[in-house]
């Protein structure tokens, strides 16, 4: 096994290690939107890592592709996790204490 080998395959089972603890924190946080911002938090960036790892070991082409893959990734993703937290809030069916959403709580009168 090359240097470039060994350093490759330690990028790749360092993005496996975000994705794990990303999966611990599936299970032991509460909130359904705790769990979701774990989850979108956790993928782009062990994705990133590891495609890092990939496009050592496979090259430059390869590394082009996985490129653009990531940077759709990063783009999109932020709006997808965006998505996920309105449709749960408008379809939780337990009354939360303070709709935050609704009433505009937070937000300063201008």
């Amino acid at each position: 096994m090359t240097v470039r080998e060994l350093i490759a395959w330690l990028f790749v089972l360092a993005g496996v290690a975000v994705v794990v603890l990303a999966a611990i924190g599936l299970f032991k946080l509460k909130t359904p939107y705790a769990r979701i911002h774990a989850a979108g938090k956790a993928s782009p960036v062990a994705f990133l890592i590891a495609s890092v790892g990939a496009s050592i070991e496979l090259g430059w082409a390869t590394g082009a592709i996985l490129l653009v893959a990531s940077a759709a990734l990063v783009m999109t993703l932020p709006l997808g996790v965006h998505l996920l937290f309105r449709a749960l809030h408008s379809t939780q069916t337990d009354d939360p204490p303070v709709d935050e959403l609704r009433e505009g709580h937070g937000s300063r009168p201008l």
